[in-house]
């Protein structure tokens, strides 16, 4: 969305640049001082995570703390507390009743980057009409996986739910309506129109009282994850993975791609209490890019913060997991070798301006895709190379998908990227098409085929390839599932092993140290593993083909 995860090169800042669009935020440059020092100057909300049947303790410690409780989640352990600053949080983390304390406030952002801005080649050659849908001709990334052919043979189940949490998603978009179900689906934020320090956040809000309705999606983000997974085949546009299963927008994000730790919570429980049975998460939850529990450079505050964030969300993935919710997440844009971080200069990346360097280790986690029961997806390019902004690594790769990467061959592409729906008034608010409605760049395209037009735009991303594994996974649910909550059920190892089992292996390159070279630079990543699990692919690149006809 915004900006590309920690680790970047000069070459991988160079490539993010390229990647992102016109309406996207920078950070601020604090001068001087130390960054993320500020004290609270009024009584905030806390979210403040007890040990296992600590509750009582727990909240006799924010009443000394000069705190009041004004509300609890039981199911994953956490008081929702009012308290004044720095002092209320630490003195909060003294007691040994208390494992993590954060502020109830925007903490992250989602994960993919445009490449609407970027300076694209006419995509004139790529408009010959072929078999499926109107646009299907663009899809390398469904022919890669055999999701083209694995339409006719298993489409999914309007019995499987599949959970968007993302940025919200535009129920009314002529490609994602027929498969949309807004009756079920939430918006668990509230427009947040300036930041901490007054800058612009959101913006201006577009609905009475800064909540927007469930069906739509101020970002793109989110529609564009929806319409990868489950597109229709109703003659418009594209298809998606499984483009007969039901979509539910569960919106955790706010409009600027920030995402709040409550609302990611409160997204996993909600999904596993209505019986959804596969999320995708392509965000990270943040301002914290990798949580540490003991980072020396961080304050008691801060570690606190990082604390309640590796352990909430722990809790709430549990809960989702153990109620039949399988777990798919991006594993993120910071062409960073994940199981060797060495430095994050991106954190606390709220308020913006607020970040500083600091060295970590392989204790430190991104979240969620290097937290448990969560299956994390790497994205590769139309070369089948996993793309250059991509990040990997041998313990924390489950598995490859489709991404898009518009430098996976000679000069810079468009198409190399991956096409799904998009909100019209998103383009229009981001000067991507005309007054007349016509595209201004070879990143959007419009289809009139029926009714009025709709938009697709050409997006880059691990954003972009963790859709392409849930959309495979609602079709093993489709096949395999039996009758269970919500429709069909199968539980989250049964559909982890069946993705493993029915993915194509991939070895590493040879050499093992893969030079990408753009923009007279040069970075080195190095794939460690062989060819049925590697940092590069994990698992293997998943295959929709196989996973539509494949007998386990």
């Amino acid at each position: 969305m915004r900006r590309v995860a920690s680790g970047l090169t000069a070459l991988t800042a160079v490539v993010a640049l390229a990647a992102c669009s016109p309406a996207t935020p920078g950070g601020r440059a604090i001068p001087g001082g130390t960054p993320g020092a500020k004290t609270a100057a009024h009584p905030g909300e806390y979210l403040v995570f007890y040990a296992g049947g600590k509750q009582r303790q727990a909240m006799e410690a924010v009443q000394r703390a000069g705190g009041t409780t004004v509300g609890q989640d039981a199911r994953l352990g956490y008081l929702l507390a009012k308290g004044g600053g720095d002092a209320f949080v630490t003195g909060l983390g003294a007691d040994q009743a208390i494992v993590g304390v954060s502020p109830d406030r925007a903490i992250g952002m989602a994960t993919a980057e445009r490449t609407g801005s970027a300076a694209f080649p006419d995509a004139s050659s790529f408009t010959k009409k072929g078999a499926g849908e109107p646009l299907a001709n663009r899809q390398w990334d469904m022919r890669m996986i055999g999701a083209d052919r694995a339409h006719a043979k298993a489409p999914g189940s309007k019995q499987v739910l599949v959970g968007i949490i993302d940025t919200g998603v535009d129920g009314k978009h002529p490609d994602i309506a027929p498969n949309f179900d807004r009756g079920l689906s939430r918006n668990f934020v509230t427009d947040k129109p300036k930041d901490d320090d007054g800058e612009t956040l959101d913006g201006p809000c577009e609905a009475s009282g800064c909540k927007d309705p469930v069906d739509a999606d101020d970002d793109g983000h989110g529609t564009h994850v929806a319409s990868t997974i489950a597109s229709p085949i109703n003659g418009i546009g594209i298809a998606g993975v499984a483009p007969g299963v039901r979509l539910v927008n569960i919106r955790a994000g706010q409009d600027s791609g920030f995402f709040f730790l409550k609302p990611s919570l409160d997204a996993l429980t909600y999904a596993a209490d209505i019986g959804v049975d596969v999320v995708n998460m392509s965000y990270y939850v943040d301002p914290w890019l990798f949580n540490c529990s003991a980072n020396k450079s961080d304050t008691r505050k801060q570690q606190l913060e990082q604390q309640a964030i590796i352990t909430g969300m722990q809790r709430a993935l549990d809960y989702a997991r153990k109620k039949g919710v399988t777990l798919i997440s991006a594993l993120g844009n910071g062409s960073t070798d994940l199981g060797h971080p060495k430095v994050d200069d991106k954190s606390p990346g709220y308020p913006r301006g607020d970040e500083k360097v600091r060295r970590i280790d392989n204790s430190c986690i991104n979240v969620p895709a290097e937290s448990g029961g969560v299956i994390s997806v790497s994205a590769v390019g139309p070369s089948g190379r996993k793309a250059i902004y991509s990040d990997y690594g041998l313990e924390q790769t489950d598995l490859a998908a489709p991404g898009g990467d518009v430098l996976d061959g000679k000069g810079s592409k468009a198409t190399r990227s991956i096409l799904a729906a998009v909100p019209e008034h998103v383009l229009r608010a981001g000067g991507r098409i005309d007054s007349s409605g016509r595209p201004k760049g070879a990143d959007v395209v419009r289809d009139c085929t029926r009714g009025p037009c709709s938009y697709y735009q050409y997006l880059d991303g691990t954003s972009m390839a963790a859709p392409h594994a849930t959309g495979v996974a609602a079709i093993l649910i489709s096949r395999f599932g039996k009758p269970g909550a919500g429709g069909l059920a199968l539980d989250p190892a049964t559909v982890q092993d069946l993705l493993y089992k029915s993915a194509t292996h991939k070895a590493c390159p040879s050499p093992r140290q893969y030079v990408y070279k753009a923009y007279g630079e040069t970075d080195t990543h190095t794939c460690e593993g062989g060819p049925s699990r590697n940092g590069f692919y994990g698992h293997g690149i998943v295959d929709a083909w196989k996973a539509a006809t494949f007998t386990p």
